[in-house]
């Protein structure tokens, strides 16, 4: 079983790439992002392997780091996910992006990537949810505010200043995180014009 391949970038295609390993070329899937990460033809590089063997062929999926290969082997787990999907997500969204965007229940940030509808958005968020706060670097409140504006439980000031922002622009994302740290600056108490100004004081660090 291949678990890394260390050598030289040799070509790259629309979703793979070849690597050069001592005269030997690996054909290695990979997500649009890894593609992009990598150095010009001629130049080193590592990628982490999944081997994925079937009846009539074997596949090779590499990854830039570890998280990415997780992320990867992870979201297969979900319905309707396979091997081409995962990589999909995998290209519009990095693993620490997408570790974010599950914990905080935005299925609006997953369902960007090609061939994921609202329906699988909302598995991967749901289904993975207990597993991405191993991977993500949000605010553990951010993600508990994420959770009661999914319930509708929130306390209306916050609920509504997340709203303010993503009208905005912002994505929930940012939203729920930013609105976090201003409760934690402001306390519970504070009203809403409150939260919203220290939101985008936060956004705009």
């Amino acid at each position: 079983m291949i678990g890394k391949l260390k050598g030289l970038v040799d070509s790259t295609g629309e979703d793979h790439a070849i690597l050069d390993v001592q005269g030997v070329g690996y054909l290695v899937h990979c997500s649009g992002r890894t593609l992009q990460a990598l150095p010009s033809p001629g130049e080193a590089a590592t990628l982490f392997i999944e081997t994925f063997v079937r009846e009539d062929m074997i596949r090779l999926y590499g990854f830039t780091s570890p998280a990415e290969k997780a992320w990867f082997l992870l979201l297969q787990n979900v319905q309707g996910v396979g091997a081409k999907v995962a990589l999909n997500v995998l290209s519009v969204l990095s693993p620490s992006e997408l570790a974010n965007a599950v914990a905080l229940g935005d299925k609006a940030m997953v369902a960007r990537a090609n061939g994921v509808g609202p329906k699988v958005a909302a598995r991967i968020v749901a289904e993975l949810k207990d597993k991405a706060p191993g991977f993500a670097d949000v605010d553990p409140a951010a993600v508990s505010l994420a959770g009661q504006l999914e319930a509708r439980s929130a306390p209306a000031p916050m609920a509504d200043a997340v709203s303010a922002l993503v009208n905005l622009g912002y994505a929930q994302v940012q939203a729920s995180a930013a609105v976090a740290a201003a409760v934690r600056e402001a306390g519970e108490a504070a009203d809403t014009a409150k939260l919203i100004r220290l939101g985008l004081k936060e956004l705009a660090r």
